[in-house]
């Protein structure tokens, strides 16, 4: 049996936006969006294979505590693309950096900080 990643949980101060950015950035598509945990709410998007699901406490804290309650928890977050050049003219035109650039076998890649701190790593396999 292979086993496939179907989505991962992070934790942002508003869904709203940060699905705006995912939906311009990669093409993705909200597939659901609604209430979530202890009074939060929470936006499903990505692909029809798999998504980010992006969920919002009722009362934001800052880093530390429980997962669910910290913006940014956890390390990056990797995207395959078509065109990176096209994805980080993208991230450029939104006001973000690319950073860490990097050609290796078998691709190339770059990352990138959203405005609340979740890294995103870009790659191609060309």
């Amino acid at each position: 049996m292979t086993a496939s990643l179907e989505h991962l949980n992070v934790t942002v101060p508003d869904p709203d936006r940060t699905a705006s950015m995912l939906e311009d950035l990669f093409g993705w598509h909200i597939r659901w969006s609604g209430a979530a945990l202890g009074g939060g709410r929470t936006i499903h998007i990505g692909t029809e294979t798999g998504y980010v699901a992006l969920y919002a406490p009722p009362r934001q804290t800052g880093p530390g505590g429980s997962s669910y309650a910290t913006t940014g928890g956890l390390n990056h977050i990797g995207v395959v693309v078509d065109d990176l050049g096209a994805v980080e003219a993208k991230v450029k035109a939104r006001g973000l950096t690319p950073t860490n650039h990097g050609d290796y076998e078998p691709g190339r890649r770059f990352y990138f900080d959203d405005p609340d701190g979740l890294e995103f790593e870009v790659v191609s396999y060309d």
